[in-house]
């Protein structure tokens, strides 16, 4: 099974990239919802600040996982970019 990329599709965007390269949101079964880990349904992001300021602004991720999103995840992604600036540097 090695060398198999899983893709995956931006929320925002709408590219197709392999998985190891978005962030993972994730509506936990209990409710909650979790970044990168867990079982639940799932929705994908770019790291990038344009696809972040989008997925806030037309509320991408709040459709995709069918549920409210806490200012706290976008907080946490937010802070992830920062910490990662190479991460987000290519334009889009």
């Amino acid at each position: 099974m090695s060398g198999k990329s899983v893709l995956r599709r931006c929320v925002t965007c709408r590219e197709l990239l392999d998985r190891q390269q978005l962030w993972r949101v994730i509506r936990l079964a209990n409710g909650g919802l979790a970044l990168d880990g867990g079982m639940g349904r799932s929705a994908y992001l770019c790291p990038s600040r344009t696809c972040l300021d989008e997925a806030r602004r037309r509320r991408k991720l709040q459709k995709a996982l069918r549920c409210q999103v806490a200012d706290s995840i976008y907080a946490a992604l937010e802070q992830r970019l920062l910490s990662a600036p190479a991460a987000g540097a290519e334009a889009r």
